[in-house]
């Protein structure tokens, strides 16, 4: 079972994807948003190349746990690869994981200007990592 991971940010759209037993994620590009109808058309044409079964879409809830004005940019994204027909969709709850993708990357004594440019497939990978590891300890699949 092939999963696509999804960090969307305002500018950019980290892409993270599983191996094919959906155990592993790991980085695959950082996409520059060019608007809702491009960045839905680029999603999806991973989607095909790629024979994904399930989008991980990363939901940033504010510290509180609630939807707020960025979460709702991303529900909003989520609702346009719906209508442009994406496989099933499961959101997953991303507080802080571009904090660990970061700190995955100092740890890896990457310099500022490699973490910059790989930070955001390196979120996207965290989310996904989140949610596969969820699934496989039989835990349901909502974050």
């Amino acid at each position: 079972m092939r999963a696509l991971g999804l960090d969307v940010g305002s500018k950019t759209i980290g892409v993270a994807v599983s191996d094919e037993l959906g155990l592993c994620a790991h980085g695959l590009k950082t996409l520059r948003r060019q608007g809702m109808k491009r960045d839905v058309a680029a999603v999806l044409e991973i989607v095909q190349e790629r024979a994904v079964e399930t989008l991980v879409v990363g939901l940033p809830y504010d510290l509180e746990g609630k939807v707020g004005p960025r979460a709702e940019r991303v529900l909003a994204f989520v609702a346009e690869l719906r209508a442009a027909a994406a496989p099933p969709i499961e959101t997953w709850d991303e507080r802080f994981s571009t904090a660990l993708a970061e700190r995955v990357l100092l740890e890896a004594d990457l310099s500022r200007r490699r973490r910059k440019a790989v930070i955001d497939r390196a979120a996207a990978a965290v989310i996904l990592q989140g949610w596969l590891d969820h699934r496989s300890r039989g835990s349901g699949t909502s974050g």
